[in-house]
């Protein structure tokens, strides 16, 4: 009870384990468990059939029936809704100073409550008539659908004068031990519920950590597999290219770099420069081009250029002739043209690249 710093008791889940006044008596061990008890003469129980589907609705019809049974204003009240199963549900009243001046006082005790339960609740419900127990030295009466402290006239107003039949010890510590693991009524809701502390949890940061590397290793082993076949498969090509290579290559000829020695070759086969198909088949269409020219003489040079000797029936014929070939994309360069038995001839030499 935190208004009187009394008797406390210790609980496990089916017996007490330990009594004892202020810190006294209390294992260590239950700090962060600890279940506070409020006195019963600071909270006013009322029990009614509320909503059970949705807690905010509950709650809100709780208030309701709290301010129409209460002088205080409503914004000065704390509304807790409990369940005990049955189709009536209790409800705590109490002041919001009275829980503000409770929660503090145990923390700066250093207690941190789980459930706040009002002292009436720790009794066990009677079927009929009243029940009474003396706890942390102060009489507690519990009816079917009340609770309050006892007190001589109060107790008798309530009861009728009926007399209310004492719990024994084993029967009131059981119903405490129920109390605890399974609250009826807890204060702590709210804007007064307790908050989470957190903390960290090492098993679930190794097990991502774990997962983590092995999502990493499974990562470098594809990439890893991914690499090796593109190795693989790169030699693999080579040795083909290679091996076609051999049959492009003269028969017994050493394949030491078969690109290199294909280009050699072709150079070879097709001359300098553009080579001799390219460069003559260019020679003879801009002279098909150019009426009234013929081929006279063809030499093709080491270095790749067309010596061509032409015959032109006039002079200009041999100009047009020469800007065919510049058209066609060569460098012309034209030799010393005679007239002779009604023919002009002459010699062009043809080279790679543009002349114009």
């Amino acid at each position: 009870m935190p208004p009187r710093r009394r008797d406390r008791v210790s609980l496990d889940a089916r017996r007490r384990c330990a009594r004892g006044r202020g810190g006294e008596g209390i294992p260590d061990a239950i700090d962060d468990e600890t279940i506070a008890v409020a006195p019963a003469d600071a909270v006013t129980l009322h029990w009614a059939e509320l909503p059970s589907r949705s807690a905010a609705q509950a709650t809100a019809a709780a208030r309701i029936l709290a301010s129409e049974a209460s002088a205080s204003p409503l914004a000065e009240l704390h509304v807790a809704v409990g369940d005990e199963g049955a189709s009536d549900r209790p409800i705590g009243v109490v002041g919001v100073a009275t829980m503000r001046d409770w929660l503090l006082m145990l923390a700066e005790a250093g207690v941190d409550p789980v459930a706040l339960i009002p002292a009436p609740m720790l009794l066990p419900r009677p079927d009929e008539g009243y029940a009474r127990a003396e706890l942390a030295g102060s009489g507690v009466v519990r009816g079917t659908s009340s609770g309050f402290a006892d007190e001589a006239r109060l107790t008798e107003l309530v009861t009728g004068g009926a007399a209310p039949t004492t719990i024994d010890r084993v029967t009131l510590e059981a119903a405490i031990v129920a109390a605890a693991a399974s609250p009826p009524l807890d204060l702590r809701q709210g804007p007064f519920a307790r908050r989470r502390r957190f903390a960290i949890d090492w098993g679930l940061i190794r097990r991502l950590a774990l997962l983590s590397l092995t999502i990493l290793a499974v990562t470098l082993a594809i990439s890893l597999v991914r690499i090796a076949k593109y190795s693989f498969g790169a030699d693999a090509l080579e040795a083909e290219a290679d091996t076609v290579a051999v049959t492009g290559l003269p028969r017994g000829e050493t394949v030491v770099d078969a690109s290199r020695q294909l280009d050699e070759r072709l150079s070879r086969v097709r001359g300098p420069g553009l080579g001799f198909t390219n460069t003559t088949a260019a020679a003879f269409a801009a002279i098909r081009a150019t009426p009234g020219t013929e081929v006279t003489g063809l030499d093709f040079q080491a270095n790749g250029d067309l010596r061509l000797s032409v015959a032109v029936e006039r002079e200009a014929l041999a100009t047009d002739l020469k800007r065919a070939l510049e058209a066609a994309g060569f460098t012309v360069r034209a030799g010393v043209f005679q007239a002779a038995a009604g023919r002009v001839t002459g010699e062009l030499t043809i080279s790679p690249g543009s002349g114009r």
